[in-house]
């Protein structure tokens, strides 16, 4: 009768978790059977960091004509262009589509925001934290598209199925002098001036809102949670120091023009090559994140000013982001105390509306902080 070696049948049982796992055989260590500890590389490849856009869309520049017009000219042809807009069908004029009810797998739109800077706020108890603001700046609905035909267009994930739409969302509006023909017919349905940013969001059906609607500030309320995505600071091309945070090589004692590199790339032993993932120089910064889960302290509804959670917000003061509901389990209103559907709406505030809301938590600057007896 053969007998197996235990170095035979230990490299047969690494082999076989090697399958099973789709990690490399040299991930592995070898002391004992199997050892279950492994680093895995799942970073993917690096991506152009400039694409050319697709052929399908439209042409957003426009040569601007006229630049030598007088101040009387001028102010005639913006008096006809307000003229155009505000005479402009709308699907507003229509009758209103009928408000859904929220329920826990809801996603309402979300808006489109200016970062302004970072500002102190202190609880009830005395604790400060760092806020940033968020201005929401002439935001409206431009179009409305439902899932089944949603799912035939470009950018649609088949793992999505029917259960979103897409709502598009434009924030402040321009001169329609800069913009091409193809662009500001974009605007047409919704009846509003052409805007300088443009973002989607995916919504569920019981969230279609109507083209043309306003989004303001009152869209959340104060303790709702929001996630907030924007793009990060472009740094350029930057060195494993700054990119990474690498302590380089020594500054003296025999090392010459190497004192900011990064050293060995990984070779020898089980390495034998340099891994998927390995921290190299290269471009930094310029990318799309998103922080979840932050809390809207307070809102000021005359200058639509959000105060969200944290110093960290992506992207460079005056930069564009996007803010929804979050998408955290926990964290998300309950049908029974939900945000304003689809958005907020004139009639959700029958007392009128005031200059600002706060959080139960935070502690109001008009208000005293501190009370004696008597």
């Amino acid at each position: 009768m053969a007998t197996v070696s235990a170095v035979t049948l230990r490299n047969a049982l690494c082999q076989l978790q090697c399958r099973l796992t789709g990690v490399p055989q040299h991930a592995f260590g070898y002391v004992g059977l199997v050892s279950n500890y492994c680093q895995v590389r799942t970073k993917k490849q690096t991506k152009a960091q400039y694409k050319l856009e697709p052929d399908w869309f439209v042409n957003r520049k426009n040569r601007r004509q006229g630049k030598a017009l007088t101040g009387d000219n001028e102010d005639f042809v913006q008096e006809v262009i307000g003229d155009t807009y505000r005479n402009q069908d709308s699907m507003l004029k229509e009758d209103p589509w009928p408000r859904q009810e929220y329920h826990r797998n809801t996603r309402r739109t979300g808006v489109v925001a200016i970062k302004l800077g970072v500002v102190p706020q202190w609880t009830k108890e005395g604790h400060k934290f760092f806020t940033t603001l968020l201005q929401v700046i002439d935001n409206h609905v431009i179009r409305y598209t439902p899932p089944e035909e949603f799912e035939k267009t470009s950018g649609w994930k088949p793992w999505w199925g029917q259960r979103f739409g897409s709502v598009v969302v434009g924030a402040m509006s321009s001169d329609p002098r800069n913009f091409s023909k193809a662009y500001n017919n974009l605007f047409t349905e919704a009846g509003v001036p052409p805007k300088k940013k443009l973002t989607r969001f995916l919504v569920t059906p019981d969230a279609a809102i109507q083209p043309g609607t306003p989004l303001t500030a009152m869209h959340f309320r104060a303790g709702d949670h929001v996630d907030v995505q924007a793009k990060t600071i472009d740094y350029g091309f930057q060195g494993v120091v700054k990119r990474w945070g690498m302590k380089g090589m020594p500054a003296s004692h025999g090392v010459t023009k190497a004192h900011r590199k990064m050293g060995s790339t990984g070779g020898g032993g089980d390495k034998s090559g340099i891994w998927k993932g390995k921290k190299m120089p290269g471009h930094m910064g310029d990318k799309w994140r998103i922080l979840k889960g932050l809390k809207i302290w307070r809102i000021n509804t005359k200058y639509n000013v959000l105060y969200v959670q944290g110093p960290n917000i992506p992207g460079n003061t005056h930069g564009v982001v996007r803010i929804y509901d979050t998408i955290l389990r926990y964290k998300r209103p309950a049908p029974d105390n939900h945000p304003p559907m689809p958005t907020w709406a004139e009639e959700d505030s029958q007392q009128g509306v005031e200059l600002e809301y706060f959080d139960e938590n935070l502690h109001v600057m008009s208000e005293a902080s501190v009370s004696y007896s008597q």
